[in-house]
């Protein structure tokens, strides 16, 4: 069953609120304890998510179901730094934090679109909202004359990975977290990439 759903470029700004609840829903196993709690996670997130660099899907009500992002050389679907971080943490609270979330940063590279994440609502999981959010983020990477899309998944997501290979997206690396796999809750990540 498909879900009833149109794709979009960004996010309504309404519904920023949900984008950051969806957003920490699917990210808070790995960015939990470092972006704990949760009140002031939320607070962040919908600071610094930015429709501008979001792929968005969205019911026939306007109600925001799933998004994905990406980053490119002027910005990512989660902007902002230490101003942002320490808005909502305090100095020496963003200070570290900023400086763990810098060991996740990914740079850019030349002929590929980065991807920033991508996540759908409980409610419309396994009805191919991500497959169509996935392709619309190919047909971006086409329009700005990319080669390839990446990506990262990591260990404990494999309902991702799969969802990945489906899509055409092949393994192409892999990094480990050693020592701070305790704090991120993952061991390892590895780079998928699909040419489009």
């Amino acid at each position: 069953m498909t879900a009833d759903v149109r794709i979009v470029a960004g996010f309504p700004e309404n519904q920023r609120p949900v984008a950051a609840r969806l957003f920490w829903q699917a990210f808070s196993g790995k960015l939990g304890k470092v972006l704990a709690p949760e009140a002031k996670a939320l607070c962040l997130l919908e600071r610094i998510l930015d429709p501008r660099f979001a792929i968005s899907a969205l019911t026939p009500d306007g109600r925001l179901t799933g998004m994905a992002g990406y980053k490119t050389g002027d910005g990512a679907l989660t902007g902002g730094g230490f101003k942002e971080m320490a808005a909502v943490y305090g100095l020496f609270g963003g200070l570290w934090r900023g400086l763990l979330l810098d060991m996740l940063d990914r740079e850019t590279e030349p002929d590929i679109l980065l991807m920033d994440g991508i996540f759908v609502s409980a409610d419309a999981r396994g009805k191919g909202v991500g497959g169509r959010l996935l392709e619309a983020v190919c047909e971006e990477a086409r329009g700005r004359s990319l080669a390839r899309v990446r990506l990262d998944v990591i260990d404990t997501n494999p309902r991702a990975r799969a969802l990945y290979e489906r899509a055409g997206f092949e393994p192409a690396g892999e990094e480990t977290t050693g020592i701070f796999k305790g704090l991120f809750g993952f061991s390892s990540a590895t780079r998928m990439e699909r040419r489009v």
